[in-house]
């Protein structure tokens, strides 16, 4: 009687909540990034990070802007010019690692190129 009893509260169990469901398809499609997600290389999820891939890919930007400002010192125009971005954004990148945070009204005076 008592092998009855075992299988019984075995089959009366509620199912684990975290347990993965039966007859489900896991197949790796990767994102719109990479086609598959065991052969990614970026070192976190795209959907994991706040802000996604665009702020993974950011970071890695801003550090080249940064090292190349500060070590090599090549102009703020270059910059723009090198990253297809804007004055404003290298300004605001460069202000960023300073640790500057300037109010509109309260910051440097103005560094523009006069040519």
């Amino acid at each position: 009687m008592e092998t009855n009893s075992a299988v019984l509260e075995i089959s009366t169990r509620k199912p684990r909540i975290d347990a993965l469901p039966e007859y489900t398809d896991y197949t790796d499609r990767g994102c719109d990034l990479y086609p598959s997600c065991l052969q990614c290389p970026l070192p976190r999820c795209r959907y994991e990070d706040p802000g996604g891939a665009a702020a993974m890919l950011r970071t890695g930007r801003d550090a080249s802007i940064i090292r190349l400002a500060e070590q090599d010192g090549v102009a703020v125009d270059e910059l723009a010019r090198m990253f297809g971005l804007s004055r404003r954004t290298i300004f605001r990148v460069l202000r960023t690692a300073t640790g500057g945070g300037c109010r509109r009204g309260q910051g440097p005076p103005s560094r523009r190129v006069r040519g």
